[in-house]
């Protein structure tokens, strides 16, 4: 088979050609505009494959600007045609709208009517809907419903054309709220429930997680995740004798506003919302006595569409990002019933995901790539822009994290590590984003390695600003498992301890020339608190402080400074396989990056924790009792399967390890 598709950069797009490539044989013709050349070749570099053939266009042109005479040549050989450029913003004016939407779609007919593919397969969106109250079935179109924005009115004319005025098969799928991958989280921009993220944000900087806050019941809403779509959409095109029928690509239950917010929060370590009366529990009771009409989800929308209510919305909430005509959109009176498409993707093993189980999931995504706030600090900028950042353990975790936030920010990172692909990957990630990034692959464990990375970034690069020392190798094991694994020891000292140092001794000449230059040493908790079972990785982090705090002194006549920042738990993958800390309480690799993006900006000679502050205390004041704790301790939490070579955990006392994991919070048990 062969395929045309638009849109195919866009976010949902490239999703599906993604499965196309995968489940699919022949080739795949994406239009694409000559401005977004450059972005559908970086993905062409990501797919890897020889079937995707990029045509020239544009959605606004009649024919979407398609060259005739490859019109000619590719008529009668397209078995499906998949039309999924469009605007999807809530927030895009009426004239975008009708442009791209509208005219997009009978533009894309044309193109369809002389190509003659076998079914044109078109994307909607479940707005089509707009205020109908009640069930909306897949049969449903026309009902009379109000369309109060630009996207409802123009989703609704463009599923209308291509019902009307195509002269092919088609077929039309109608997705609600789109998020993430449920499996990597991946997002290409703010939209939806995205919006509310900063919010919760500042929720959990400013609050304590375990406070109630008051809710309103604002109806349901109804999200999907980007590749339940995709794949639903590759099924359902495939499956014979569905031509002119409409898919809802919905989750089928609907999902109360209050209850999705709530998983974010919880994902986030937010304080949830609580509504004090819930129009389930009570549909039959007071609430039920209620006119529908005057209930809080169904005036909502409403509301916001009044001018003074939205006037007074844009200088509230929307101080905080959250478009007044977003809030309008968070809830649907509609019920979605997509028992067509369950039933047509029956057997496909294509099923919508629950959002619990990628909650977590989308918010590390958002708060790793797209959270803009470290970028649009003043004072960020000001330390960071036009510097260079060489940071170490780059290619993931923490590293990757603060690489993008120092782009952010206008400054350059120089990523290392040992891995060179993965580098590449952050480094196009980071120039997609209008920054700039260099590349050194380096095996930090090899001292000589380490010589020539020096010499190299020394020659090549104007200056070397900012030094982060966060490439690290822990080890949870007692002692008594190390007996005969003395190699631990060195394994962990050679990377943490000889490798950073062996860094900075490289770079300080280059800084003293400059006469100036910043160390940050990603340390750790366990320094101050001295956690059992980690008597390898603590020792190194030691010796790096240590270190640190020596040379400082002979080096601030330069003008070269340090901080030791003592973090705390971090979930990143180096914590994995310690299955017990799954359900620990931890800090998110985000979280650790404002911490090294503070370190270079404020130039603290520490950053810690309260806990950690007080683990230092309490080893000095009284260390007898805080041994004895230790012990405590290290009893109730076991080595892992890991550290004893063999499979499945131990025993577990979970609910004393999980008592202590909280109160403890950050530490490395």
């Amino acid at each position: 088979m062969s395929y045309f598709v638009t849109g195919a950069t866009g976010f949902i797009g490239r999703h599906l050609v993604e499965e196309l490539l995968d489940h699919r044989d022949g080739d795949v013709f994406v239009l694409c505009r000559p401005g977004s050349m450059g972005r559908l070749e970086t993905l062409m570099r990501r797919w890897d494959s020889s079937r995707v053939v990029p045509v020239t266009g544009d959605l606004a042109e009649p024919g979407l600007g398609v060259d005739p005479e490859w019109v000619a040549e590719h008529a009668d050989t397209i078995d499906h045609f998949f039309h999924l450029a469009a605007i999807y913003d809530m927030t895009a004016d009426d004239d975008s709208n009708e442009r791209l939407n509208v005219g997009g779609t009978r533009n894309a007919l044309d193109l369809a009517d002389a190509l003659r593919p076998g079914c044109f397969h078109h994307v909607s969106s479940v707005a089509v809907a707009g205020d109908y109250r009640g069930t909306f079935d897949e049969t449903m179109f026309e009902e009379g419903q109000g369309l109060h924005s630009p996207y409802h009115r123009t989703k609704y004319e463009s599923e209308k054309v291509v019902r009307t005025e195509g002269a092919v098969p088609w077929r039309v799928y109608r997705p609600a709220i789109v998020v993430g991958h449920s499996e990597s989280g991946a997002m290409d921009k703010v939209d939806g429930p995205y919006y509310f993220f900063p919010l919760l944000k500042g929720l959990r900087d400013h609050l304590p997680a375990w406070l109630p806050l008051v809710g309103v019941d604002l109806g349901d809403t109804n999200v999907v995740p980007v590749d339940y779509v995709a794949k639903a959409m590759d099924h359902l095109a495939h499956v014979p004798g569905h031509d002119g029928e409409t898919f809802h690509l919905v989750n089928p239950e609907p999902q109360p506003v209050v209850d999705t917010l709530n998983l974010f929060c919880r994902a986030a370590g937010a304080p949830q919302f609580a509504t004090p009366v819930d129009r389930r529990a009570t549909s039959a009771g007071l609430l039920g006595l209620i006119p529908r009409a005057l209930r809080p989800s169904s005036y909502v929308g409403a509301l916001v569409r009044s001018g003074p209510a939205q006037l007074l919305l844009d200088q509230t909430i929307g101080r905080l990002g959250i478009p007044a005509e977003v809030l309008g959109h968070t809830s649907f009176p509609t019920v979605f019933d997509s028992r067509r498409t369950e039933k047509a993707l029956s057997g496909s093993g294509v099923a919508v995901p629950d959002l619990e189980s990628y909650a977590r999931t989308l918010w590390g995504y958002w708060e790793d790539h797209l959270d803009e706030s470290t970028g649009r600090n003043p004072a960020n900028r000001a330390a960071l822009a036009g510097k260079h950042v060489v940071i170490t353990g780059a290619s993931s975790g923490i590293g990757q994290v603060t690489a993008l936030k120092v782009a952010q920010c206008g400054g350059i990172p120089v990523l290392v590590a040992r891995g060179k692909d993965k580098l590449e990957e952050t480094r196009s990630l980071i120039e997609m984003r209008g920054g700039q990034a260099h590349v050194y692959p380096c095996d930090l464990s090899d001292l000589e390695a380490i010589d020539l990375l020096c010499e190299q970034v020394t020659t090549e690069l104007p200056s070397v600003d900012f030094v982060v020392n966060n490439a690290g190798r822990s080890i949870r094991r007692s002692l008594h498992l190390s007996q005969d694994r003395f190699h631990d020891f060195e394994r962990t000292m050679q990377l943490n301890y000889f490798g950073a140092i062996r860094l900075v001794m490289g770079l300080i000449p280059m800084m003293k020339e400059q006469r100036s230059g910043h160390i940050v040493n990603v340390s750790s908790i366990g320094v101050q608190t001295n956690p059992p079972r980690f008597s390898a990785y603590v020792a190194s982090k030691s010796a790096l402080d240590s270190w640190s705090n020596v040379v400082a002194s002979e080096v601030v006549g330069n003008g070269i400074t340090f901080t030791n920042i003592h973090m705390p738990l971090v979930r990143t993958p180096m914590i994995a396989p310690t299955r017990i800390y799954d359900k620990f309480p931890t800090i998110s690799p985000a979280q650790a990056a404002d911490l090294l993006v503070k370190a270079m900006v404020e130039k603290p000679h520490e950053i810690n924790t309260m806990l950690g502050n007080a683990g230092a205390i309490a080893h000095t004041v009284a260390p007898k009792a805080s041994f004895r704790l230790l012990n405590m301790a290290y009893h109730v939490f076991p080595d892992s399967a890991a550290a004893r070579g063999q499979a499945g955990e131990p025993g577990a006392r979970e609910s004393e390890q999980i008592m202590l994991a909280k109160v403890f919070k950050g530490v490395h048990w």
